[in-house]
């Protein structure tokens, strides 16, 4: 009852402190908070969040498979266990690729720790390698595409199962830590690639490119983009592909990007700043709804942002957001990944595939 309280106290002070409608929540469910009047017609203030599984290690990267005439499915990846894990809408999981980040068998010396979140005093915390990989897509064709993180790599899965490296060097120089990814119509690749791949980050003796970075894989050459960007994270595109939005994690800044004829982001704009939110969140998983909404993980959980820029609500859940992906065969689920759980809720319009 204490856990639950203070919860429900958390949520209040946030609509006190700025003003903002919220739903009423059951038990430690999160609520659905309202900015703009017009966030009724994205999520319903009555919506509930979901627990799908839980028991994860530290679950990220998540993307929704629908084939023509087959049941709809979930993979996500849990980077402890070094898996991609199946998962149905209610909850039957079963394995879908093993290795998928690290590849070798010395796992003791590769992936920094990471913990589980609770206090070093709680008998249940725990800390781990993260060697798994991290994020997930599909490409134009529905062949998935992975950051392996660990890895240190951009792979695709083939439609017969094969898995093929399409990018793991720039310049010469392998990558860091793969860490997010999306793909556009065409063919064309933006991911982003930092140190935490490595035990020891930036000062692992295996690092070769001095920089985290942003890349554009185009019919098999890696470019860099974005080089202002120094803490790079992730990455989504507008519905019309004219815009690339590219956040850095901690720094809580969302950037969005002009896209050329050749592919090419340019002109940098600061989209969105969540900096002055000092809730846990931090900006990393985000997706786009067919209105060209963005939608952005953060302080609490979820941000929801107009195309123009205007916070319109939040989706406030009980863990810290990794990742999210718009699925059930109308995309208008949000399936939620967050630290050891997966979760979801039912929106009012759907989602980019």
């Amino acid at each position: 009852m204490k856990k639950m309280f203070v919860f429900a106290a958390m949520v209040c002070a946030l609509g006190a402190s700025t003003g903002l409608t919220q739903a009423q929540t059951t038990g430690e469910k999160p609520a659905v908070v309202k900015v703009d009047p017009s966030f009724d017609a994205l999520v319903s203030p009555d919506a509930k969040l979901e627990l799908v599984k839980t028991g994860y290690g530290f679950v990220e990267g998540i993307v929704w498979v629908q084939k023509k005439g087959e049941p709809g499915y979930l993979l996500l990846s849990d980077m402890p266990a070094n898996v991609i894990f199946k998962l149905t809408p209610d909850g039957e999981q079963s394995l879908f690729l093993d290795r998928s980040g690290y590849t070798g068998y010395d796992i003791w010396r590769v992936g920094f720790i990471q913990n589980n979140g609770r206090d070093k005093s709680d008998p249940k915390y725990e800390e781990f390698p993260m060697i798994g990989s991290n994020g997930l897509a599909l490409d134009a064709e529905g062949r998935l595409l992975i950051a392996t993180w660990t890895g240190r790599s951009i792979d695709r899965i083939e439609h017969d199962g094969k898995r093929t490296t399409l990018a793991a060097r720039y310049e010469g120089k392998r990558f860091g830590g793969t860490n997010d990814l999306v793909s556009k119509k065409n063919g064309t690749i933006y991911f982003t690639d930092g140190y935490n791949g490595m035990r020891l980050r930036d000062k692992d003796p295996s690092k070769e490119l001095d920089f985290r970075g942003v890349f554009m894989l185009k019919d098999g050459t890696v470019t860099r983009i974005a080089p202002e960007v120094e803490t790079p994270n992730g990455l989504a595109l507008s519905p019309d592909e004219k815009y690339l939005y590219l956040n850095n994690g901690g720094l809580k800044i969302v950037r969005r990007y002009e896209v050329q004829a050749d592919d090419t982001p340019v002109n940098p704009q600061i989209f969105f700043d969540m900096s002055a939110d000092k809730t846990p969140g931090i900006a990393d998983g985000m997706k786009v709804d067919t209105k060209g909404n963005l939608y952005e993980s953060g302080p609490g959980g979820i941000w929801v942002i107009s195309p123009e820029g205007k916070l319109l609500g939040k989706i406030l859940t009980p863990e810290l957001v990794a990742n999210f992906c718009f699925g059930d065969p109308d995309y208008k689920t949000l399936y939620i990944v967050a630290r050891s759980s997966v979760y979801k809720i039912r929106l009012n319009t759907a989602g980019i595939p």
